[in-house]
């Protein structure tokens, strides 16, 4: 797929950033806040959704062996760079739920039975645990003292010789709260359990090194702050590839996915998570907006999205609207999201003007690298004026 070469954009100046935004067309018809729940779609995006369909329509069977697993080879590989990990470190599939069940389905619960998660967490993992109940799994569900924040006290105390994972998000997706993932990790290794981090709603906007923080699993996706498709991936620390054998499995999953043999084994690498028939679609429709985030790079990135979400807490507290998101800027992640009597009738005003957030039980304002200070300062004035009606 084309990729637009952005220059030098480490100062998202004027001109590039226009040259940036002109890739978004949703951005000229409408103030695009939406970033933690869908990112914006590049027209490259749309032109590799287009290609697929014109190979569909001269299908031939060796194209999987020609092409796409190479594409999708690439794609991982570009997504392990991204977090820190080695090439060969990680796998894609269509959602994360399916890849961590996977991870989960390698382990038996006799010895280390409890699998601890968090409320602040997104649903899949609490879900995913108490379905693994079943097998003998004992989850465990830590909860928030303020409903922002993560108890890491309270999950310290909760990671014992008894536990088999720890499954935290990299920041909270409701509320934009980064975790202590060293705290976690140190108190994990000290008992022998294992830590995958959930970074769906971070990649793309924060940085994170699996190799630095020595994490065992990393798992996010696409269709976020990476602006592309419903595409997931998983980070497997490689040392651990030799013990973990996942029980829910598929024919992508063995040594030679080709032969159609009777001996099934399990890939030696991370490919060995890999299961039935894969997405090809989402890795080819993602890798545009991965190749447009790598080139601007994380750190700068992480700088931008730092600056605006400071201006709408700014905003938003000299308004005295509610705050929902930690205000330092090394605690939060890439949202801020308010809370004020009305908030959801105000969300719907927003949409109405071509305003686009995400509404969970508050407003979650998520910018990014393509976002104005301009269209920023224009929502946080139709927002303030709002919510100073629906106060009234």
């Amino acid at each position: 797929a084309r990729v637009h070469s952005l220059g030098d954009t480490m100062t998202f100046d004027g001109t590039k950033l226009r040259a940036i935004r002109e890739e978004f067309p949703v951005l000229a018809s409408s103030i695009y806040l939406n970033t933690n729940s869908t990112g914006a779609f590049p027209r490259a995006a749309k032109e590799a959704l287009e290609g697929f369909g014109a190979l569909l329509g001269s299908w031939r069977d060796e194209l999987w062996k020609e092409r796409f697993f190479g594409d999708l080879a690439a794609h991982a590989d570009a997504l392990a760079e991204l977090v820190g990990g080695e090439k060969g470190s990680v796998v894609t599939d269509a959602n994360v739920a399916t890849l961590l069940g996977r991870v989960v389905s390698c382990f038996a619960f006799e010895d280390r039975p409890k699998l601890v998660t968090t409320t602040l967490d997104f649903p899949t993992a609490p879900f995913l645990f108490q379905g693994f109940a079943r097998y003998g799994a004992e989850p465990v569900v830590v909860p928030s003292r303020d409903g922002v924040r993560v108890d890491t006290e309270g999950l310290l105390r909760a990671i014992d010789e008894r536990t088999r994972l720890v499954c935290i998000p990299h920041a909270t997706p409701g509320t934009g709260a980064l975790v202590d993932l060293g705290a976690v990790v140190a108190r994990a290794r000290e008992v022998g359990a294992l830590v995958a981090v959930d970074a769906f709603a971070t990649v793309g906007a924060v940085p994170i090194d699996a190799r630095a923080l020595d994490l065992d699993f990393v798992l996010g996706g696409s269709h976020k702050f990476l602006c592309g498709l419903g595409a997931a991936f998983l980070y497997v620390k490689p040392k651990l590839l030799p013990e973990l054998r996942p029980a829910v499995t598929g024919w992508m999953g063995t040594e030679d996915p080709l032969a159609f043999g009777d001996a099934l084994t399990h890939a030696t690498g991370t490919r060995r998570f890999l299961a039935g028939t894969p997405s090809v679609i989402g890795a080819l429709v993602s890798r545009p907006g991965l190749a447009m985030v790598r080139e601007l790079g994380v750190d700068a990135i992480r700088a931008r999205s730092t600056a605006l979400t400071g201006r709408v807490i700014a905003r938003a507290k000299e308004a005295k609207i509610d705050v929902k998101t930690p205000e330092r800027p090394e605690e939060r992640g890439a949202i801020a999201c308010l809370s004020f009597p009305g908030d959801a009738a105000v969300h719907k005003e927003l949409l109405a003007r071509n305003m686009v957030t995400s509404y969970r039980g508050l407003i979650r304002v998520a910018p990014h690298f393509y976002t104005t200070d301009e269209e920023l300062e224009t929502f946080m004035d139709t927002l303030v004026e709002l919510a100073r009606k629906a106060r009234a």
